[in-house]
């Protein structure tokens, strides 16, 4: 059995980051990852991060975005520590490596991004997170840490109140391996694929977030689902937001720019939540174009002109021109909205500590809170960094006094003892026709916009697919890379956060950020100011709430 003092679950940018603050704060530290390092989603992240930098700038304007992004229901004063911390990450990271674009005059570039005042998102072109994953990994050094490549995590192990380890799959190997650690740091990332149209990567199945939960976590605010405006049509293909940070616009089947009707001040730039409501009413209203992969609409670039769509949206040109056969210099992209980020996730505070001792959380997977009801863009790399680092720092410090974790030979039988059944059963039901039923009821039942109605079916839904996969069945036999049974672990995970997602929603009776209710359409701050806390029970989440952290801004009308 491995043993080490820290342990980090997921390799992407919040894992990296705090796995270098363990590290250097003297720690012997191991990083579990499904992927090599490199390919983690991080680094599919386009448009930018945000800081408050220059003269012009100022972090209480940033400070003040993400409250009123989060639609009010982010705590406040995790929010100021976030901000504060923006540009001396940023400053971090190019000292680390990181080759950021910049304005004629050498300053850091910087583009509109929507729901800010000001132009504060740093990026590299449209390949940030590659950019930023890149300097990390190499400011980390492989020689720092142990690595274990193409693991998947199955349980985190608690006893006597604390963290004592995790098991986890070795996909080369085929063996299921335990790792004891005094610190256990979940950096997993996102949980999308629960739905049928995201874009997040196929190995984004909320991994971290399940097994948190299983061990007795709160999670928190699990109902808030972000999805973003502009993802390519069939595809999904992110359409990053930098986009229309420089100039794109969106227009309907009759050639109107509509988001002056829904955001008549910021047009096209106000926040996500606002821009994928306005997409589907268009196209409910009769308004959008229809096609043989559904209705959409178009984002115009073209008024950009050549050199500045290929210099500063090179990935976007790329994508539209080999996955929808269309050249964005000179045509519009079809897009329609998809899920994108999970806002709710692992309940933590600003150091990245959970609810159970030795246990810490950071990026996607963790939910802190700063974005509250809805992610402003350019806040997600900031977090991963900011956060990342403060959850490294405190398994370090938790580690260095912790009591030996006491795993026992009993934990690795206990843990797989699921996955035997699994591989043992001569008929049941198949993992991957679970999935796209889970994704399919998701999209219908759980999407941008919600009502009671559905949500009740929705949960019926859920939970008959949760009762289905007690007879879930592994017919691969082989020991190496033996998929059938990694899609087996994925979609218990995915089944487990889609029923928090809409037992949640449905008990939130009001419309707040990417909660969009149609038979509750107004922000009921008299009663649903207040975070959802979801607990696993055998019978399902059972939920409680805790308040919203407040410092200086009372909610007020959100409106761009």
């Amino acid at each position: 059995m491995a043993r080490h003092e820290v342990v980090v679950v997921g390799a992407g940018l919040a894992g990296q980051r705090a796995a270098l603050a363990a590290v250097e704060a003297g720690r012997d530290v191991a990083i579990v990852s499904k992927l090599h390092p490199l390919r983690s989603h991080s680094g599919a992240a386009q448009g930018g991060i945000n800081a408050a930098v220059g003269a012009e700038d100022s972090v209480e304007t940033h400070i003040f975005d993400t409250v009123k992004g989060s639609d009010y229901l982010g705590d406040q004063d995790a929010i100021e520590f976030f901000c504060r911390e923006a540009g001396p990450t940023v400053v971090e990271m190019e000292h680390f490596g990181t080759i950021f674009s910049r304005a004629p005059d050498g300053s850091l570039a910087r583009r509109p991004f929507g729901g800010a005042h000001f132009p504060r998102t740093i990026y590299a072109a449209d390949r940030t997170g590659l950019a930023l994953l890149q300097a990390l990994w190499e400011r980390l050094g492989s020689e720092r840490f142990t690595l274990y490549e193409e693991w998947d995590l199955t349980n985190v192990v608690v006893r006597d109140g604390r963290v004592q380890g995790i098991v986890a799959f070795d996909r080369q190997k085929g063996d299921f391996a335990e790792i004891a650690a005094s610190a256990v740091v979940l950096a997993t990332g996102p949980s999308g694929r629960i739905y049928a149209h995201t874009t997040n990567a196929h190995s984004c199945t909320g991994d971290g977030v399940a097994a948190a939960y299983a061990a007795g976590a709160a999670l928190k605010d699990m109902e808030f689902v972000q999805f973003h405006p502009t993802a390519l049509l069939e595809s999904s293909i992110l359409i990053t937001e930098g986009a229309r940070g420089e100039g794109g616009v969106l227009t309907n089947a009759s050639g109107e720019k509509f988001m002056v009707r829904y955001a008549p001040h910021v047009k096209d730039l106000a926040s996500r939540d606002v821009v994928s409501r306005a997409i589907v009413t268009e196209v409910q209203e009769g308004r959008g174009f229809t096609g043989p992969y559904g209705p959409y609409v178009h984002l115009e670039l073209m008024a950009l002109g050549r050199e500045r769509i290929e210099s500063r949206l090179q990935e976007i040109c790329d994508f539209a021109r080999r996955f929808a056969g269309i050249d964005p210099v000179t045509q519009p992209i079809p897009i329609y909205p998809a899920q994108h980020y999970m806002m709710g996730g692992i309940g933590t505070n600003a150091r990245g500590e959970t609810s159970v001792a030795g246990l810490f959380a950071a990026g996607e997977a963790a939910c802190v809170s700063i974005h509250g009801a809805n992610r402003l863009g350019g806040n997600s790399l900031l977090e991963t960094l900011v956060f990342g680092k403060q959850a490294g720092l405190a398994a370090a410090a938790y580690a260095e006094g912790a009591p030996a974790p006491a795993m026992r030979a009993t934990d690795l039988e206990e843990a797989t003892a699921p996955l035997r059944r699994w591989s043992s059963r001569t008929d049941g039901e198949d993992p991957s026709a679970l999935r796209a039923e889970l994704q399919a009821t998701m999209e219908r039942y759980a999407g941008i916009y919600r009502n009671e109605a559905d949500l009740m079916e929705g949960i019926r839904r859920v939970r008959a697919l949760k009762a289905r996969f007690e007879r879930v069945r592994v017919v691969d036999r082989s020991s190496v890379y033996n998929l059938n049974l990694t899609d087996a672990l994925e979609t218990g995970h995915m089944i487990e956060l889609a029923e928090t997602i809409v037992v949640g929603a449905y008990a939130r009776t009001e419309s707040r950020g990417a909660h969009a209710r149609t038979d509750f359409p107004a922000r009921d701050d008299a009663r649903w100011m207040q975070h959802t806390i979801a607990r696993r029970t055998p019978e399902g989440p059972n939920l409680s709430y805790a308040p919203v952290g407040y410092t200086r801004w009372a909610p007020t009308e959100r409106v761009y």
